[in-house]
């Protein structure tokens, strides 16, 4: 398939995704992506993100392909439970560890724990070994655990602005490689 021929829903992390965040950027680059929007993004709540999540997956007319990043990548996992049967495929990035999310008191603990059933569609895990959110095994045992193929992104922090991922053109590629496979 083609990335023209899904509904590509962007699930952002903690804090939303500004506009240089290789999200942000896809968002403009793919005809047809969208981002899933939250009422709260500095004190998300799971079921409020996973409902709207649904609520998106609901309305698309096409195979429906979640990227999602950070604590997005937890709650496209929350919303996987619901509506698998309706999602093509994920390309999950930077999932934070449930340590980090417990450490948190912005996010709600409704989050964990993470769930690590294994997916009924393709999925991809980025990781990466420079992570302030979690250590590479983290990311590697949650693509283990739930089916998906793992990418080990070297040291590339969290995978955001901060750590240099603006646009992000490996992603891009990986990303399309996937979607050619759905």
């Amino acid at each position: 398939m083609r990335a023209a021929e899904a509904d590509i829903l962007i699930l952002p992390g903690y804090l939303g995704s500004g506009p240089d965040h290789w999200q942000s950027r896809w968002e403009k680059k793919l005809s047809t992506a969208r981002r899933v929007e939250q009422r709260n993004w500095e004190n998300p709540k799971r079921d409020e993100w996973v409902k709207a999540i649904a609520r998106e997956i609901r309305a698309a007319t096409k195979p429906v392909v979640l990227v999602a990043h950070s604590l997005g990548a937890i709650a496209a996992l929350h919303a996987a439970q619901q509506s698998g049967d309706r999602i093509a495929g994920a390309f999950l990035v930077a999932p934070p560890s449930e340590e980090v999310i417990r450490e948190m008191p912005a996010v709600d603990s409704a989050f964990l724990p993470v769930p690590r059933s294994r997916l009924p569609f393709p999925a991809i895990v980025v990781g990466s070994s420079a992570d302030p959110y979690a250590d590479l095994l983290f990311p590697r045992r949650l693509a283990e655990d739930i089916g998906a193929h793992f990418i080990d992104a070297d040291a590339a922090g969290h995978i955001n602005v901060e750590s240099g991922h603006g646009p992000w053109p490996e992603g891009l590629l990986a990303f399309a490689h996937f979607v050619a496979k759905l």
